[in-house]
């Protein structure tokens, strides 16, 4: 076979606010691959199908020296995230070509990995993409760390924002079965209908409506998963009741602007709130996922959970996508789609 193009996308420069295609990253297409005869040294030769994109991207994109909990995307090279994709020649035991497989991929068309690699038990014939998803990292997030501290019971309220994204609803769906009231917050009209369709009781746009008056107009709340932090910490902890639960699952209000002052962090003594942080890979992985596995995707393929996905079609359009999901203007979880099977 002739050398294919093998493009892959590359970090480029540290942003200094919202990361820009074609500048942040780039893509590059001067590589090609022999795929018959390039070696594999015990390894394994993928074809990539599709790669997430999600919030976290942008904490990467920082001076190496920086610490936080994942490194720094290297500067000149292929960034990486969740992929799916077929082996296309496998000189490793239990790999086989053809076997569909999940990991951490560079993204780039090709890859050549000697671990980090699990083959997908795809026995309700799910989409791949939904691998990337519901039954990917944001599915294990929520799962995990709503199980792990929520501590919710059958009538309570619980509030989430980003309550539409690839997190947010499927904690709202978790949390309905349970016999929760659920508040859930979104940045469009578009988003607060999709809430509405998987079960939210309440679902609201809060660049339209005051965050505050809508939980104290709901009778506050018991619960409060966090994906944004900022001014929606602060109305959550003036509206929580005593002995609310606060899971921060992530600060999106902070990730590209100068962080917005919480003023009101006292209510945490004074109402008993309790706080948990976590990284799910780190700290809940190995409690919770087998339990996963036996549970969601059954849930899922019977269609007791639901996901909604945006695809954007082709690696060269990864840019554009890290910047609309820094941005919340992706509609479910950002997959992009890199190649057919």
């Amino acid at each position: 076979m002739s050398s294919t193009v093998n493009g892959k996308v590359i970090f480029n420069s540290i942003p200094q606010g919202y990361p820009e295609p074609g500048k942040t990253t780039i893509y590059d297409d001067r590589e090609t691959i022999d795929l018959d005869n390039v070696s594999l040294d015990g390894g394994i030769l993928i074809k990539t199908l599709a790669v997430s994109v999600d919030p976290y991207f942008r904490g990467r994109m920082r001076e190496p020296h920086i610490p936080s909990y994942l490194p720094a995307f290297p500067l000149g090279q292929p960034i990486s995230s969740y992929g799916v994709g077929t082996i296309v020649r496998s000189e490793m035991d239990g790999f086989t070509a053809g076997d569909h497989i999940l990991g951490v991929l560079p993204l780039q068309h090709y890859s050549i990995l000697k671990e980090g690699i699990t083959k997908i038990n795809n026995e309700h014939n799910l989409p791949w993409t939904w691998f990337l998803g519901i039954l990917g990292g944001p599915g294990k997030t929520a799962y995990h760390a709503w199980k792990e501290f929520s501590r919710a019971k059958a009538g309570e309220t619980v509030y989430v924002t980003s309550a539409a994204g690839a997190v947010g609803a499927i904690v709202v769906q978790l949390a309905k079965a349970q016999g929760l009231k659920v508040i859930g917050s979104a940045g469009s009209e578009e988003k607060v209908i999709f809430l509405k369709e998987i079960g939210a009781e309440v679902a609201f746009n809060y660049k339209t409506e005051n965050t505050l008056e809508v939980l104290q107009r709901e009778g506050g709340i018991d619960v409060f998963w966090d994906n944004v932090g900022g001014s929606q910490l602060e109305a959550s902890l003036e509206a929580a009741h005593i002995g609310a639960r606060f899971i921060e699952c992530g600060m999106m209000e902070e990730y590209n602007t100068t962080p917005y002052h919480v003023k009101n962090l006292m209510q945490i003594v004074s109402k008993g709130i309790t706080l948990y942080g976590f990284i799910i890979f780190r700290d809940l992985t190995h409690k919770w996922d087998a339990e996963f596995w036996r549970v969601m995707p059954d849930k899922v393929a019977k269609g007791e959970i639901k996901t909604k996905e945006d695809i954007t079609s082709g690696l060269e359009k990864v840019g554009d996508v890290i910047l609309a999901v820094q941005k919340g203007l992706n509609v479910g979880k950002a997959v992009v789609v890199v190649a057919e099977e």
